[in-house]
């Protein structure tokens, strides 16, 4: 059983604050997304799923559409 929670500690380069991430709370992939709640901060691994895979996940949109009018396109002078 992985621990849930551990103590860590800050390492300050010039310009950020980091954060060393132990080895058994590491997440999948090269980005993360961090947000803050309060005074807690929040780390998710990104999605890097692809476009087809979320459009595959989206359920099917049962609209009843207009009849749009098949019109030849206008002339355009130029």
């Amino acid at each position: 059983m992985a621990a849930t929670t551990r103590r860590v500690r800050f390492v300050r380069n010039r310009y950020n604050q980091m954060l060393r991430i132990p080895r058994e709370f590491e997440l999948p992939g090269e980005e993360a997304i961090l947000r803050k709640e309060g005074n807690c901060l929040i780390v998710e691994p990104a999605d890097t799923g692809s476009l087809a895979d979320l459009l595959l996940s989206w359920e099917p949109l049962h609209e009843e559409w207009p009849e749009i009018e098949d019109l030849p396109a206008e002339d355009v002078r130029l």
